[in-house]
């Protein structure tokens, strides 16, 4: 989640569904992908205030649960018209990076529209049926029957079983909305 592309998308998503203080946020995103990529106070705070800077977000105060005021985080009709924007065309990385496709679909179903959702599936979908793999011999993707190492053959066999999982969900989700 390190990466501006994301965490902006996050930022926006999270505060699309209510405003909520720094906190709050920073543990909603851990709780989306703090385990593969952290995210530290170092890139938030900041990644807040662009957002902020761009009109993107407002920050209000508001009684905490102590004596303590809190700076509350609210997304403007810029901020959602951008998410919206994120959601409906994203990026080449956030359609092939599985980390960044996951928090994509995370808020996808803000997207109004059944057809761009649709065509955001249908992007990813794409991309999975590809031929591709972790390791190639002589250009041509290894298949895991012909890796001769355990654990590249592991890396191979549940690549390919959560491929295929993906592709199954994708494939039904299609259908449903087309």
């Amino acid at each position: 989640m390190a990466s501006g592309g994301d965490l902006t998308l996050t930022i926006l998503g999270f505060l699309n569904e209510r405003p909520m203080h720094g906190y709050e946020l920073k543990a909603r995103l851990a709780g989306l992908t703090g385990h593969l990529r952290p995210v530290s106070d170092g890139a938030l705070y900041p990644a807040i205030s662009r957002l902020e800077k761009r009109g993107l977000v407002e920050r209000h105060e508001e009684a905490g649960s102590h004596a303590a005021r809190r700076q509350v985080l609210t997304l403007t009709w810029a901020g959602r018209e951008e998410l919206l924007s994120r959601l409906r065309d994203p990026a080449d990385l956030d359609i092939s990076d599985q980390t960044r496709f996951f928090a994509l679909l995370t808020f996808l179903s803000a997207l109004p529209d059944k057809a761009d959702q649709a065509r955001v599936l249908r992007r990813r979908l794409d991309f999975l049926e590809a031929p591709a793999s972790f390791f190639y011999r002589d250009g041509k993707p290894v298949k895991a029957q012909d890796e001769p190492d355990p654990y590249r053959r592991g890396m191979l066999l549940i690549a390919r079983a959560s491929g295929k999982a993906e592709r199954d969900w994708l494939r039904q989700h299609l259908d449903a909305l087309e």
